[in-house]
């Protein structure tokens, strides 16, 4: 007798679909987990990303070795543009116009804090903004804005040691150096070595 095979029973239609179904659940299974570990490699790459960023952020300047610096013609200072002669006229005027009246007692002004260099060598001899030659060996320096002649007592920030300087000259034109020592003042403040040092100074009556 022969049999059609359009009526095969249920059940064994039901045991030939179970292999592909469990195919599909594999293949679920795997796109899954596939997707899972896409997702913890992003936020893994966004936490690195992250934490260089702050680590680029908050790192700390660098902090050049400055040292003494060469200077040419008596100026001091030549990393950066001097100033206009204009602009040196009315600074001048303005230093000028804050010192204490000479009726008043005031054996010193304060004139200022931060970075103070020296004249580099090989200057000695060359013309200073006074006219007078540059001597190294005398208590001299150089300011952007003090009257020619002022006498200033500089002071190092961190050893107490002061000197009293002639201001001869102008500068220094340098990043935030506010003056420009000769090596005569420099040996005194104990900064020959360091090259630069923080400093107070005070303009003297």
């Amino acid at each position: 007798m022969v049999t059609s095979t359009s009526a095969m029973s249920p059940s064994l239609q039901t045991a030939s679909a179970l292999p592909a179904r469990r195919e599909r659940l594999k293949r679920f299974v795997a796109l899954k987990a596939e997707a899972r570990a896409w997702r913890i490699a992003a936020i893994l790459l966004f936490v690195a990303a992250s934490l260089m960023m702050f680590r680029l952020l908050s790192a700390p300047e660098p902090v050049a070795d400055d040292g003494p610096v060469l200077l040419g013609a008596g100026k001091a200072g030549v990393d950066l543009p001097e100033p206009a002669a204009e602009e040196l006229a009315a600074a001048e005027a303005s230093a000028e116009a804050a010192l204490p009246d000479a009726d008043v007692a005031a054996p010193a002004s304060p004139a200022g804090e931060g970075q103070a260099s020296y004249y580099g060598p090989g200057l000695e001899g060359n013309p200073t903004a006074s006219g007078e030659t540059f001597d190294p060996e005398k208590l001299t320096a150089a300011h952007r804005s003090l009257p020619i002649g002022s006498m200033v007592r500089v002071t190092h920030s961190r050893s107490g040691e002061s000197v009293t300087v002639r201001i001869n000259d102008r500068g220094p034109f340098h990043g935030n150096r506010i003056i420009d020592l000769s090596v005569a003042a420099a040996r005194e403040l104990g900064m020959l070595n360091s090259g630069t040092a923080r400093v107070r100074l005070e303009l003297l009556d």
